[in-house]
Formats: structure tokens, sequence, C-alpha cells
């Protein structure tokens, strides 16, 4: 489905700033400050007349022929405009089930079960001070985190070294994001009509089948998605899901080899012969190659963080701020319930989770990443917002309480934000780092998981974190093996992979084929192939070392496609953010069983070697 094919040529030059911008800024902190400035406007627009008021209740209706909608510009911005948020999120919710965090379940097992209780505790505190009555259907106000918000809070007050917090703060969003969209779908839906919902599920099933048709036309899938949405509004159901429902049955796929492959030939072929049945043929092909899920969420994240949720945010953020409406805030059982929920029952709910989790379960949270760095995490994701603002709107009929609402998911943010920073630096305080960030290796050697050449048991450990197109790296190896052969037995070697994308276009890939090849019992050989290439390491170039491996090149293949051990080098990777380093090779030595400290300068045998034998002798070892 390319819907950019279909788009004016104004929209596909705005996507295309939009994700400059995106790619050459920190995407957190800019799509946060885009939400946060216009979360100001909205509360100055609204507190300087009535214009802000009759703006967005001014009424717009859509009519073909005898049949039309009408709304006011508000309703068309959560109605309509937010399906394009709630399609992203689906798309991104579709990738992480399919292919990212989700799909590892000894991972994810940890976010998963914080975002549980995350979702549960807040949604019963607020029940606690709201049993019944119109307030108790505002429950789920308190279930969501605004993700935006919570990592740009998170850039910016957060720990020094937080890229294993990121993570597990981002596989907890997602699993909230799917507990937020079930609420919506199952509590939100009033006076269902079961004809107009057929007419919609009828649209789903439209689109599978273009898909199956391979229809490659955006105008196609955008008039029947927009009749589905209209049969969801007529239904009764929020017609947002309709955006949810469309992401996830469109299919997202590694890409395939032979479709890439395909892609260059058809290329090829109209570069030497250009005419139209040769460049609509290579479209097909490059279109074909890449999953319709990661060609959309590129082409619509722009739009969605940059310009959907700031918009909805100017619609819904606006309250009058005045004596007596922060008067009748601080003595609303609702207002009260939605700060309870977001900022204690995030809080409690998620630290609760994961330190019991860990406990029962040593060695569940990874290295690095610590409780009171989880509790600082905890208390950012009570910053509801977006979706807290969007079930205001679902929930609440009366224009006082949703005022109440407003306020309490606004004071909410700014508590929760505080209290992440006092968190955050009361940590700091309590336990002061007591020696320099990565001065001694951060994850310890696992033999079950890490790549040794040497005894397992050996008294001396030499661990280096490299890239296999570094050319500095590939001279070190050289001094490796010296240094093996003077050591031998005495000495384990532990290779991590490090891939420095921004020189090294092809270290990443060369990083998944060795790691393809272990999973047969050729980590050893590949990696010695790829740093004797370190100057060849085309993705042909490497498909062609592990022929001569003699590998399973069905498998091989397949396990790089599907990026079956990614993790691998993503865990390495935030290794090294952790331990704030950044350049290969970097070497961590010393003896076994003791911290490793990391090596700094000349990382020539001679030197090495003079270091190894200075930690055996500080460890008393003969």
């Amino acid at each position: 489905m390319t819907v950019e094919q279909s788009s004016p040529t104004t929209l596909r030059r705005l996507s295309a700033r939009l994700a400059l911008i995106r790619d050459d800024t920190d995407d957190d902190k800019l799509s946060a400050g885009f939400l946060l400035v216009a979360t100001i406007l909205a509360l100055v627009w609204a507190n300087i007349g009535d214009s802000y008021e009759s703006f967005w209740h001014t009424p717009v209706t859509i009519q073909i022929s005898d049949y039309g909608i009408s709304l006011d510009l508000k309703h068309w911005v959560n109605d309509g405009l937010m399906t394009l948020f709630f399609f992203v999120v689906g798309l991104e919710v579709k990738r992480e089930l399919t292919m990212g965090e989700l799909t590892d379940r000894a991972r994810a097992a940890v976010p998963l079960l914080a975002a549980i209780a995350g979702l549960a505790l807040p949604a019963v505190l607020f029940l606690i001070l709201n049993p019944s009555g119109a307030e108790a259907s505002a429950w789920g106000v308190v279930v969501s985190t605004d993700t935006a918000f919570v990592l740009g809070a998170l850039a910016l007050v957060g720990p020094r070294c937080p890229a294993r917090l990121r993570v597990f703060l981002l596989t907890l969003a997602v699993a909230d994001d799917i507990g937020a969209l079930a609420i919506i779908a199952f509590f939100y839906t009033d006076n269902l009509r079961l004809g107009p919902l057929l007419l919609g599920c009828v649209g789903l099933l439209l689109i599978i089948q273009l898909r199956k048709l391979e229809v490659w036309r955006g105008v196609a899938y955008f008039i029947v998605a927009a009749g589905t949405w209209v049969a969801f509004y007529e239904s009764g159901v929020h017609p947002t899901l309709v955006g949810v429902l469309i992401a996830l049955i469109l299919p997202v796929y590694p890409p395939r080899r032979s479709e890439v492959e395909r892609a260059g030939e058809l290329t090829r072929a109209f570069r030497q012969s250009p005419n139209s049945d040769y460049a609509r043929a290579a479209q097909l092909g490059v279109l074909r190659a890449v999953s319709v899920n990661e060609r959309l969420l590129r082409f619509y994240q722009p739009y969605t963080a940059f310009l959907v949720v700031p918009i909805f945010a100017l619609a819904n953020a606006g309250v009058v701020i005045t004596g007596q409406t922060l008067a009748d805030a601080a003595r609303s059982p609702l207002a009260w319930g939605i700060v309870l929920g977001l900022v204690v029952g995030k809080l409690v709910g998620i630290t609760a989770a994961t330190a019991l989790f860990s406990k029962l379960r040593p060695g569940s949270l990874p290295r690095g990443l610590t409780l009171s760095q989880i509790a600082g995490g905890s208390a950012l994701a009570g910053i509801g917002f977006t979706i807290s603002l969007f079930i205001v709107d679902l929930a609440i009929d009366s224009p006082e309480l949703a005022n109440n609402a407003r306020v309490g998911v606004l004071t909410a943010a700014v508590i929760a934000t505080v209290l992440g920073w006092a968190l955050f630096r009361l940590s700091d305080w309590v336990h002061p780092p007591t020696e320099a960030v990565g001065r001694t290796l951060l994850r310890p050697v696992d033999t079950g998981r890490d790549h040794l050449r040497g005894p397992v048991d050996a008294p001396l450990t030499l661990v280096e974190y490299g890239d296999f197109e570094c050319p500095f790296c590939s001279k070190a190896t050289g001094s490796i093996r010296d240094v093996r052969a003077h050591f031998g037995d005495e000495l384990r070697y532990v290779f991590r992979h490090l891939p420095l994308d921004a020189v090294h276009p092809h270290a990443r890939f060369a990083a998944q084929a060795s790691e393809a090849a272990a999973a047969q019992g050729r980590f050893w050989e590949m990696h010695d192939h790829l740093f004797a290439n370190s100057d060849a390491l085309a993705e042909d170039e490497i498909f062609g070392y592990a022929a001569e491996l003699g590998l399973d090149m069905d498998r091989f293949e397949e396990d790089i496609r599907r990026g079956t051990y990614v993790h691998r080098i993503d865990d390495d990777e935030l290794d090294a953010e952790s331990s704030d380093f950044r350049g290969t090779p970097t070497f961590y030595l010393g003896a076994t069983g003791t911290d490793l400290a990391r090596h700094s300068g000349p990382y020539d045998a001679a030197t090495l070697i003079r270091q190894l034998e200075e930690a055996r002798a500080a460890d008393g070892a003969p």
C-alpha cells in the first residue's frame, strides 16, 4: 500500500522535511518539545477570551448526497485525525510482536509484568476514590503512559547512561499501548449497532483481499479505509480503532534476500531500458522487498509525532485556569483519583512488580539496570497525557467534570516529571558512583552466552568489544593472537559486538552473520574470516564466506533475515552505551573471578601482556 504515490507533492515534501528533522535531531526530546509547546499554547489560548471554545466547537459537515457526518472541529481531531495516531501505534505494536522486543519472552517478561501492574493498580486506586457515579467511568484515564513525553522527560532528567532503562520503558510502553487499546475497544463503546459493525468488518476483509491481490495504489486503500471508518462510526465503536485494526492486519516481515536481489535486477533493467513497463516492475519489486508495515511506519511517524499529536493537545489541553477552576479541581475526587492513579499507581505498580519478579527470578534484570532507576522511570510513566486526555473525551459528558479531569491529567504530568527527577537524583545521592562509569566490565562473562576462546576456567580473561569493519580491530587480531600464544591455557578471550553504523555501513550485517554462523557452531571460523576480509564485507561477499565454511545456507539466510540473534548484538551495544564508550576496539582485562578493568592506552601485544601479568600478580595467582 503506497499512499505516497497518491499523495500530493506538497505532502511528500512535508513528510520528507519532518523525517529529516526527526533523523537529525534527538527524536525523544523533539517530539516531546512539540507536544509541550502545543499544550502551553492551548492553555494560553484558553485563558485569553472565548475564542478557544468557539473555534474548536465550530461545526463541520461532510456531506455526500443524502448522507453526511457533522462534528465540531475538536471531534474531527479526536475521532478522525487521531485515527492516524492509533494507526501508527498499531503498526508499532504489530512490529514489536512480530520482530521486536516482545518476540523474546525472557527479555520481555519483566517489562510485561510491570506493564500489567502499571495498568491495574492505577485503576484500582482511582476507583477507591471514585467508586460510583459518572466519575467512575473515567477509570481508563489513569491506565496509559504517554511514550513521547516519558522518553523526552527521561532524556532531560534521567540518569547519565539511561540506555537500558530506555529499552525497559519502551517495551513497557508497547505493552501499555496494547492494554489501553483493548480498554478503549471493550469499555468505551456505547450503543453498539451490529449492521454498521458488520459493514466495517467487510471493509477490513476487503483490505486483506486487496493485499492478497497485490493492489499497490494507495487510493484504493484510502477509499476502503474511509468507508470502514464511517461504518465503525455509525456502529458505536470508536472509529479510531479502525486505524489499529488496519495496522494489525498489514503484514510485517524482514526483507527476503531473494526479493531484494530481484528488485535490484528490475532496477538495472529499467536503467538499461527506461520505459513505463520496466519502471512499474522496478517499483513493485522494491515495494515487495520491504514490508508494508515498515514503509508506512516510516512515512507516517513524522506526521503523528510533529503534527497529529500536537494538534490533539492544542484541541484538548485548553483548560481555563482561574481560582474557581483550581478550587473545584482541588475538591474533586475525580481530579485526585487521576493524580493518585497516575502518580502513585504507576510508581508503586511498576516498581513493586519489577522488584518481586527480580527476586523470584534472580538475574532477570539486566546488569546496569537498578531498581532505583526503575523507580524513577516508573514515576515518569505517570505522564499519561495523550491517551489520558483522549479517554477523558470518551468517558465524561459533563463539561465541569471533564475540566476537573484535564486539570488532574496535567497536574499528574507535572508531579510525575518532578518526582522522577527527584528519585533519579536521590539514587545518585544514596548510591554515588565509586568510580568512573564503565571502568569495570558491566556484564560479567557468561560462558553459556558469550563467545569464548580458551579454557572456560582460565585464570585470566580478556574481553574485546569490536567491529568487523573497523581497521583497528582487524589489526588488533594480530596482537590478540600473540597474547593468546603467550599465555596459552591461562587465558580466555571473549568477543562482543559494537558495530559503528555511522562509519562502518557493513559492520552490523557482519555481526549478524557471525551470530548466524555461531548457531551452527562456526562463530570463530566466521570471526576470523570477517576480520581477514574487513575491507570486503558486502552482503554477497559475506554469503560467499558462509558458503566457503560449509554452512547450511538456507538456515543461515533465514536466521539473518528474521534477526533471530540480533538481541545478542543489541545487548552488547547497550553494555557499551551504559559504560559510556563508543570506540572500537575496547578491551577489559583482569584475573578471572574479579572485576575486569577497562584497558586504556595502546593495545599492542606487549602492552596487553604486561597488563594481564600485573592483574595476575595483583590477584596473587602463580
